[in-house]
């Protein structure tokens, strides 16, 4: 069986001489959280849209649980999503919002629609206009409104914007719950990383219409910490010397890179001791883990490329 949620295949977009999108493929499979990060601007809402059919692709192809954008509108009945800011009415009450929704969708069960304000925690504010709620108050009913129809696929764009620690923390809860608990794969963007990190479990870094990055959450977690970075010929070789002198924690990341996780450990007696042993040592550094530097480096690095191909 499938376990494709999301399949993307050279996907542009294009507004008047604007390349929106350029070329972008990626795929999500069942019970991933997918976070999307990008600068604002850099096509992370396009592609939301494309995705949910809200504007039509121009090349490529999507593909929903198997059926493509575009042919089949039906499977669009089996996501939710929040695009650019929750489609609530301001006037309306939490409660009555999510009738208007179960209407939209067809739903004549009040007890999912009590059962979805109490899962987000709004069962206390039932009865207050959507206007008079807080902005992440506002986010859980937008999320409350995406999950009513218990989707199969959650696609959220940028929900975390400008939430306080707090609200920030009150939807990562919900999302971890809606992924392990229902088993909802979900799309996630934001232009902040360090956000996204907490709750995505895959990544995917876009930049000008282009994805120019994907990474694993193993892959940031080693970019994430602090100590001394490692590059030898054998790895594993290194690593127990280092376990026989006592030299550690370290964490062997592959056949040549080890890092031992001690912060401002000198060096120069590391490097002795490894070519006293026989080890080639290629090089030695501090590494000093930061989410948001390895994003930078990233977008330089693209913009760098782009100018060389002009």
């Amino acid at each position: 069986m499938d376990d494709t949620i999301l399949d993307i295949s050279h996907a542009s977009k294009r507004f008047g001489r604007f390349q929106a999108l350029d070329d972008v493929s990626l795929s999500i499979n069942k019970g991933e959280v997918y976070g999307l990060i990008g600068e604002n601007g850099a096509g992370k809402t396009t592609l939301m849209r494309l995705i949910t059919g809200l504007s039509p692709i121009q090349e490529g192809t999507i593909r929903l649980m198997g059926h493509t954008i575009g042919k089949d509108s039906r499977i669009l009945s089996r996501i939710g999503s929040i695009i650019e800011a929750p489609a609530a009415f301001k006037k309306l009450t939490v409660s009555q919002n999510m009738e208007l929704t179960a209407i939209q969708h067809g739903l004549t069960d009040d007890k999912a629609i009590a059962q979805t304000i109490d899962f987000v925690g709004l069962s206390e504010k039932a009865k207050t206009r959507a206007g008079h709620l807080s902005l992440g108050q506002r986010q859980r009913l937008g999320l409350a409104m995406a999950i009513l129809t218990r989707p199969d696929f959650l696609i959220l764009d940028e929900p975390i914007n400008g939430l306080d620690p707090g609200g920030i923390m009150e939807f990562r809860t919900l999302l971890d719950r809606l992924n392990k608990e229902r088993r909802t794969t979900i799309l996630i963007s934001s232009h902040i990383l360090s956000e996204l990190y907490l709750v995505s479990s895959r990544f995917g870094f876009i930049s000008h219409g282009r994805l120019i990055k994907e990474v694993n959450k193993d892959e940031l977690d080693r970019i994430n910490q602090n100590g001394l970075l490692i590059d030898v010929d054998q790895s594993s070789r290194a690593a127990m010397i280092l376990d026989r002198r006592g030299i550690g924690p370290f964490q062997v990341l592959d056949d040549h890179q080890i890092l031992i996780r001690q912060e401002n450990l000198e060096p120069g007696p590391i490097n002795r001791l490894l070519i006293q042993e026989g080890i080639l040592v290629n090089q030695i550094s501090q590494q000093k883990g930061s989410l948001e530097e390895y994003f930078t480096d990233l977008l330089n690095k693209d913009s760098q490329e782009s100018r060389k191909q002009q």
